[in-house]
């Protein structure tokens, strides 16, 4: 059984460097183009020595040393997500940021990026300051706050900018609203370009979707409800990247969920423009259909209630095929907790959204083993891709870094249980199912922030 009380041994100025290893393990990180079985030893918070062999016996037999054996199971560096909802300030009865936190944590991930529909919503300097102060109080993954663009969402006025960024923002987005009004949008993608700021769509033109609960399709008819048309998207992506090749302003595209979105984003990316996008597990995988069938065989499922929603399954293909060829840059969860209050009601007065933090390895590796997405990819496209976007500093097993690393094995089975989620909200389909893969250990700066019950006994 892992001992991590050896981390803190008596030593030189009072405390002995803390020393980690992970013995024989498969790691793997693209951006230093490795993927092996080594041992690598973290000393003092810090990746010290990668390699096969790289751990001594005396490393290994020392008092103070924690010994992790692979066993088969993969290192990573720790993920970060650039889409999620923790809902504090105004909605902690959903999630706080401590309960948000320890969420990522349980799923790998070292940092992740708040959206700013609170409430208040994070549309000024205080705000964003307040949030980056409560998850240092907290500790745990860092937080990065995505600022508004407009004030209050409204579309209208735009924020400023320099102190949202100044204050720790590392993008800005009207998440759950889309900037319809043309003029607004290319002011704020100049205004955000003079920082060096994303401009984070959720591409939707209301016009198009007013009235409606899912996707417009077969399924909405014979469930009678009003769809949304994949062209609501599709229109403002494409005007969107209009407005930022005008401009010369960074531009991404989140949770896309159409075939014609991600050919707006390829060929814009062959035409060099700076237009990156994320997609959600949900949109990877799941059809309009779970909607009917829904998670509990009931139909009508407002846990498949989702904004955009489900599509059908030429779109999730479009989407699996453009995050393998780099098209989609990032998986992003979208984790956005609701009550029962929010979810256990009628389709239409559902909130949308569902959970995701905790379920990307166990849902997602599926693809990986199926061929569909290469393990260095599905790595990428959690680390190096998305801190990219919002420019941050990834997390990587080269030498010298930080040791923000996820421990993943990729044989264990098991059933998601909503009663063991460390977030306060269980809203998801995937709660319940049976998935091969799991998180057993998340360490930041090689301590441990998430341990899995039972893992190391």
């Amino acid at each position: 059984m892992v001992d991590w009380s050896k981390a803190s041994s008596s030593g030189r100025g009072g405390r002995d460097p803390q020393l980690v290893v992970f013995s024989a393990v498969r790691a793997v990180d693209p951006v230093v183009e490795l993927d092996d079985t080594v041992d690598i030893v973290v000393e003092d918070g810090r990746i010290t020595r990668v390699g096969p062999g790289a751990a001594t016996a005396e490393m290994k037999s020392s008092e103070r040393a924690v010994v992790i054996e692979g066993g088969g199971r993969w290192a990573l560096p720790a993920f970060v997500d650039i889409h999620v909802h923790f809902r504090e300030p105004g909605h902690e009865y959903k999630e706080d940021i401590k309960s948000g936190l320890d969420a990522a944590a349980a799923g790998g991930f070292a940092h992740v990026c708040c959206m700013p529909n609170t409430k208040p919503v994070n549309d000024r300097r205080s705000i964003t300051e307040a949030m980056v102060a409560r998850a240092r109080e907290v500790g745990g993954p860092a937080l990065h706050p995505i600022g508004a663009i407009t004030r209050g969402l409204k579309g209208q006025e735009l924020t400023e900018m320099a102190d949202l960024k100044e204050a720790g923002a590392v993008g800005v987005s009207d998440d759950g609203r889309c900037v319809t009004d043309s003029a607004i949008m290319r002011s704020a993608l100049e205004y955000a370009k003079t920082f060096d700021l994303p401009v984070i769509q959720h591409a939707e033109d209301h016009a198009l979707t007013a009235g409606s609960h899912m996707h417009e399709g077969a399924v909405s008819t014979r469930l009678g409800l009003r769809g949304w048309p994949r062209v609501a998207e599709d229109i403002i992506v494409a005007r969107d990247i209009l407005l930022a090749e005008a401009v010369g302003a960074r531009y991404h595209v989140a949770h896309i969920s159409t075939e014609g979105a991600v050919r707006l984003v390829r060929e814009a990316k062959q035409r060099g423009l700076k237009v990156t996008a994320e997609v959600t597990p949900h949109h990877l995988l799941l059809t309009d259909e779970a909607v009917a069938q829904g998670h509990n065989g009931l139909g009508y499922d407002t846990f498949c209630k989702v904004n955009p929603p489900l599509r059908e399954q030429r779109d999730i293909d479009a989407c699996v095929a453009g995050l393998a060829d780099g098209t989609i840059d990032a998986i992003a969860t979208d984790h956005a907790p609701h009550s029962s209050l929010e979810k256990e009601c009628e389709f239409q007065a559902a909130s949308p959204g569902l959970i995701g933090l905790e379920l990307v390895v166990p849902t997602l590796l599926q693809l990986v083993r199926d061929g569909k997405l290469s393990l260095g990819r599905f790595v990428a496209a959690l680390t190096s891709a998305p801190s990219g976007v919002v420019g941050i500093e990834a997390p990587t097993l080269r030498v010298g870094a930080k040791a923000d690393i996820v421990l993943v094995d990729p044989e264990r089975t098991h059933t998601v249980e909503g009663a063991q989620l460390r977030s306060k909200c269980h809203n998801s389909p995937f709660v319940g199912q049976t998935f091969t893969g799991s998180v057993e250990l998340t360490t930041l700066r090689g301590q441990p922030v998430y341990v899995r019950e039972g893992a190391f006994s």
